[in-house]
């Protein structure tokens, strides 16, 4: 770290303010109001060409946010995306009446993006057509600079002194038509995001850390969609419970059928059937369908039907052969749980200690978290098979052959030399 960047680490961030004195109350914190009122949800074609071709006369950055309706549908697709440009103010499009937004995606074609927690809305915006050149991610550069909360609205009150509204972001946003007060909220939520991210920008400059920044900004850009995940039914709340291979076959066959049901009922598959009730299905694997009726989640609420579906998946599980019963666990393609370091590997064990010690100081100094400094997988993969000579360069090889960025690997490199090495 550098003379400079550790001066600002060492300096207090920016907030709206100093303490006030003990006897003199602070000032209420002035709710947000949108400046141009609420805008009409686009909802046509017509209508939304006319946003495009706003959006394409504007200038400079556009503030993007989209919200869905998790735990209410099935998926996370978009139903509602905001946005707001210097000269073309601010617009609420609605997916299901506008489903391929691509036109809109490529009038801002090179326009940087505003996002928060960027990863989180753009897997639904790409679904609809909208995917940016370069972006900027207010929550990651929040916890970058070192802030305590990163939610918008905390960063917004402690940054730009204004309180947004709360309330609804819970909310199911499949909801036709949507209330008032929700579209407010959602207009909100870009309102000051452009501002925000030239606060935030100001901030991270003055910290030495833009430049880190600017890397992280553009790694998620570039990021391809994130692959299905393999198995997704041993991510089953409470599988730890799940021991026996037949008892995994009932989860699996129970978490499958509920998938279908939920896909076709476009429903989330929480309300479908709970992950608590799949798992005291498979560990009473009920022979008969009074059995099942008899398990929590089971109970006199749900349909005789619905019943013989689920105990039919019951008796799937029962008659598979034993050679087409899942394994325990998933196959590992990384080290082991670290908890299990000391008994595998007592000499890796010592490294990955060293290393995390190392780590969590520097990320302390840095004033931010730090699986943002480098990620907790990174660190166990390179203590666990470190490379034959831990050489500074064959440590960068390494950190980069796992996706580190260059910002990360001048960071902890020395460190995990340090760690990596024999006498340590």
């Amino acid at each position: 770290m550098t003379d400079a960047q550790e001066t600002a680490a060492d300096t207090s961030l920016r907030t709206t303010g100093g303490a006030p004195p003990d006897d003199v109350a602070p000032a209420p914190i002035p709710l947000l109001e949108p400046r141009e009122g609420i805008p009409p949800v686009v909802a046509s074609d017509d209508a939304l060409a006319g946003v495009i071709a706003a959006f394409a006369a504007g200038s400079g950055p556009v503030a993007v946010d989209a919200e869905r309706a998790s735990g209410y549908r099935y998926g996370q697709r978009a139903y509602l995306v905001q946005l707001r440009r210097e000269g073309a103010g601010s617009a609420l499009i609605d997916p299901v009446g506008c489903p391929d937004l691509s036109g809109l995606g490529e009038a801002l074609h090179g326009a940087e993006w505003i996002l928060h927690a960027a990863t989180q809305d753009l897997p639904c915006l790409r679904e609809i057509g909208m995917t940016p050149t370069g972006l900027f991610d207010t929550e990651l550069a929040g916890r970058l600079a070192g802030f305590p909360r990163v939610g918008l609205g905390a960063m917004v009150e402690s940054v730009l002194g204004y309180s947004l509204e709360k309330g609804h972001s819970a909310v199911d946003w499949s909801t036709r038509p949507l209330p008032d007060p929700w579209l407010r909220y959602a207009a909100l939520d870009v309102e000051l995001l452009i501002d925000l991210r030239d606060a935030l920008e100001e901030e991270l400059d003055r910290q030495g850390k833009l430049e880190w920044a600017q890397e992280e900004f553009a790694a998620i850009a570039a990021a391809p969609p994130a692959p299905p995940r393999q198995d997704p039914w041993r991510r089953t709340s409470g599988m730890h419970k799940v021991r026996r291979r037949r008892q995994m076959a009932v989860v699996r066959e129970l978490w499958n059928t509920r998938d279908q049901v939920a896909r076709r009922r476009d429903i989330s598959p929480g309300k479908v059937l709970g992950d608590a009730a799949i798992v005291e299905a498979a560990l009473a694997v009920p022979a008969s369908l009074q059995a099942l009726t008899a398990l929590p989640g089971f109970g006199h609420r749900m349909g005789r039907r619905q019943l013989e579906q689920w105990q039919a998946a019951v008796e799937r599980a029962k008659e598979l052969p034993d050679t087409e019963l899942p394994q325990p666990g998933q196959p590992l393609t990384g080290p082991p749980p670290p908890r299990a370091w000391a008994d595998k590997d007592p000499v890796a064990a010592a490294r990955l200690s060293a290393a995390r010690a190392a780590v969590s100081e520097l990320a302390e100094r840095l004033h931010m978290p730090q699986e943002n400094l480098i990620t907790p997988d990174t660190v166990r993969r390179v203590c666990w098979e470190p490379p034959k000579d831990p050489t500074p360069d064959a440590v960068e090889n390494a950190l980069a052959e796992y996706g580190a960025r260059h910002w990360q690997i001048e960071q902890v490199t020395p460190l995990l030399v340090d760690a990596l090495t024999p006498e340590a």
